[in-house]
């Protein structure tokens, strides 16, 4: 019996542990960043290891996020927050995961999570985006590279 219950506790503190290893990040929808540019995350790239979380804060009103068909790791599954809501993202996959504000995608609201390595960012790179969003991705792709 005591040895039943000693490898309970070592499981029990083994899983708490794991818990706490793991990161959360915010990242504000917001409709003026602190640089003055309208319509954007921020931050704009994010660096997390897998199983960490990133919580999509609503700060402003009349944004969504959600992943960028074709900018995810292949094996990874897409995510699609609601209007004006606050979406929490656990990133279980190393890659690079584009995200959109659905309603302001062309006017450059789109940010990058890179988890772990960037191991899939030729071809996240190689996704076609509209108006300012193909701006702001290829700055974010430079910042990556520069890492």
């Amino acid at each position: 019996m005591r040895k039943a219950f000693m490898l309970a506790t070592a499981a029990i503190l083994f899983a708490l542990t794991g818990a706490a290893g793991a990161a959360e990040v915010e990242v504000k929808m917001l409709n003026k960043g602190a640089d003055g540019t309208a319509m954007v995350f921020e931050p704009a790239l994010v660096n997390v290891q897998p199983g960490d979380t990133v919580k999509f804060v609503s700060t402003d009103k009349a944004h969504s996020v959600e992943s960028v068909k074709g900018m995810l790791p292949a094996d990874a599954t897409p995510f699609v927050g609601k209007m004006s809501q606050d979406l929490v993202v656990t990133f279980d996959k190393p890659g690079v995961y584009g995200v959109k504000c659905a309603p302001h995608y062309g006017m450059g609201m789109v940010g990058l999570v890179v988890v772990g390595a960037p191991t899939n960012a030729a071809e996240a790179k190689a996704v076609t985006h509209p108006g300012k969003a193909k701006t702001v991705f290829a700055t974010l792709f430079e910042k990556v590279a520069a890492k």
